[in-house]
């Protein structure tokens, strides 16, 4: 009976040749060809000052005059050894030309050009405040940068597809060519001081990436996303949007209320083309921040008659122990969120209101400082 030994195996890999890493491009591919000019420069200067004796001005004009082949003639008269550093300098010249040249060819075909542009283009938007982040240039998110840009709100647009940048780029829009769903991407769009970020993908899953990611990374911006259906309006609100809009179902409700009531309709569309707008002032939870305004009704504050603005709608926060409100006198326990349309004068100022208002920007301004420390967050709310 033969018995079968089994020869101990090398570990594998440990006898494969090592593959060497690809070199890396040099970040500053100019930088080569540019100490090779700056050598030959010097060196035929140095040439002319051994040889000739020159003084070290007309040294170097000899060499700007010899390396370009400009031909303003010599200086001065010249030695043989003389012609020999200038033979130096015109072929020194000319190979360190062509390799420059060949190296600015290099920079648009490995990308340079655009990567330059791009990390400029970063640095800019850290510099930007209470700017509106769009993720997406599609047909919904061409409406939206319009409207922003009408409003004469600072943007910036996330996006992917090469034509549709070019498009935004085409519009004065600054565009960032990156993946929307990426942690990095929205850092680098600037999360952190901008005052909303609007999802408008084509698939509600990344819209869905999208939120997620922007309230992990920031947790008090402010998300607002689109969606097709119902499903996915329930996971966008679970995944952290502070709103959800379908633009099928808003389409149908502008069409049904046109239908229904055009005046109305076309009274919004006045006010959204006008100086008026139309903003959202939350007041603190804490109540120490309202101070003496804590409890005030509209009518001892006097807002129309101090800062001009029309009080759309005050907005109740959600929660069992919510805010007591005072309406004609009558006092009540507010239980979930509630919407007070065309407020009374008797509703109270209470933490954690949310006041929809009508003014132009002067009195939304005065509306502002009458607040005070009492505002934690404003924003527009489309026309």
């Amino acid at each position: 009976m033969a018995v079968r030994t089994s020869r101990p195996t090398a570990p594998s890999g440990l006898f494969r040749r090592r593959r060497r890493p690809p070199p890396t491009r040099s970040r500053n591919p100019w930088l080569a060809p540019l100490l090779l000019l700056v050598a030959v420069v010097n060196i035929t200067a140095v040439g002319y000052r051994i040889t000739e004796g020159w003084d070290w001005g007309d040294c170097y004009w000899m060499v700007a005059i010899t390396i370009p082949g400009i031909g303003y003639g010599e200086v001065n008269p010249m030695s043989a050894a003389g012609r020999i550093v200038t033979v130096f300098s015109i072929i020194g010249g000319l190979a360190v030309l062509q390799l420059a040249a060949q190296s600015l060819l290099g920079l648009s075909e490995s990308g340079y050009v655009q990567r330059v542009r791009r990390r400029r283009l970063i640095q800019w938007i850290q510099t930007m405040q209470d700017h509106v982040i769009v993720c997406g240039y599609g047909r919904i998110g061409r409406e939206i940068a319009e409207q922003l840009q009408r409003e004469q709100v600072p943007l910036v647009v996330l996006e992917l597809d090469p034509d549709l940048r070019e498009a935004a780029e085409s519009r004065g829009i600054p565009v960032l060519l990156a993946d929307a769903t990426l942690d990095e991407s929205l850092r680098q769009a600037g999360i952190h001081q901008c005052r909303s970020l609007v999802a408008a993908l084509s698939s509600d899953a990344a819209n869905v990436y999208v939120v997620l990611s922007a309230r992990a990374i920031a947790p008090d911006c402010r998300l607002i996303a689109r969606c097709d259906n119902e499903e996915a309006s329930r996971k966008l609100r679970q995944a952290g949007a502070d709103q959800v809009i379908s633009p099928y179902v808003a389409g149908g409700r502008a069409m049904a209320a046109t239908a229904l009531r055009p005046l109305a309709l076309g009274f919004l569309d006045l006010v959204a083309g006008s100086d008026c707008e139309v903003e959202e002032f939350q007041l603190s939870e804490d109540a120490r921040r309202l101070g003496p305004l804590n409890g005030r009704t509209l009518g001892e504050l006097e807002i129309k008659r101090q800062t001009g603005v029309l009080v759309l709608a005050v907005k109740q926060p959600a929660g069992p122990s919510g805010p007591v409100t005072s309406y004609r006198g009558v006092r009540q326990e507010v239980q979930g969120e509630q919407l007070i349309a065309n407020p009374p004068v008797e509703t109270q100022l209470l933490p954690g209101q949310l006041l929809v208002v009508l003014g132009s920007r002067d009195q939304l301004s005065r509306l502002r400082r009458l607040l005070g420390a009492a505002l934690v967050q404003e924003s527009a709310m489309p026309g």
